[in-house]
C-alpha cells in the first residue's frame, strides 16, 4: 500500500484502493484518517479520481503477522465503521488462505476466518448494506 497520488494521476484512473484509514504496520504508515470515499483532485487539471480507503485491517496483518485466532478485530471495526455510516472495505489475499482445512502452514490462515466474517456481515447487516466484490 504505497500511495503516490502524483503517480496515480498519470494512470488516468477513475478510482484507487491505495490508501488506508489507519494502519501503523504498513511500509508507508501515513493513513488518510477517513472511512469514506474521497476525491483526489489533480492540481494541473479538473481531472482526478475517487480514493476508496480500506477501513478494515488486512488479513495478512491480523492472522499471519499478529497471529490473531479470531475475527473479533474485524467485527469490532466493522461495527464501528457501520455506526459512523462509513464504507467498510476489506483487502484479503487468497494466497494466504488455507482452503483445505488441514494443516496450516507458515504464512497461512484458515479460510474459515473469512467465511465467519462474511456470515457475520450477512447476519448483522442484512438489508442494510451494499456489498461489492473487487477482484484483481
Amino acid at each position: 500500500m504505497l500511495c503516490r497520488a502524483d503517480w496515480l494521476h498519470r494512470l488516468d484512473i477513475t478510482y484507487s484502493l491505495s490508501t488506508f484509514d489507519t494502519d501503523p504496520f504498513e511500509p508507508q504508515p501515513d493513513p488518510v484518517g477517513k472511512i469514506f470515499p474521497f476525491w483526489v483532485a489533480n492540481g494541473q487539471s479538473s481531472k482526478g479520481y475517487v480514493e476508496l480507503p480500506y477501513s478494515l485491517p488486512q488479513d495478512h496483518l491480523l492472522f499471519v503477522i499478529l497471529k490473531e485466532k479470531t475475527i473479533d478485530i474485524w467485527k469490532r471495526k466493522l461495527d464501528w465503521v457501520a455506526s459512523c455510516s462509513g464504507m467498510a472495505l476489506l483487502n484479503t489475499h487468497s494466497d494466504y488462505m488455507n482452503f483445505d482445512r488441514r494443516q496450516i502452514f507458515n504464512e497461512e490462515y484458515p479460510i474459515d476466518f473469512y467465511i465467519q466474517f462474511l456470515k457475520y456481515v450477512k447476519s448483522a447487516y442484512a438489508g442494510n448494506i451494499s456489498m461489492r466484490l473487487h477482484r484483481k
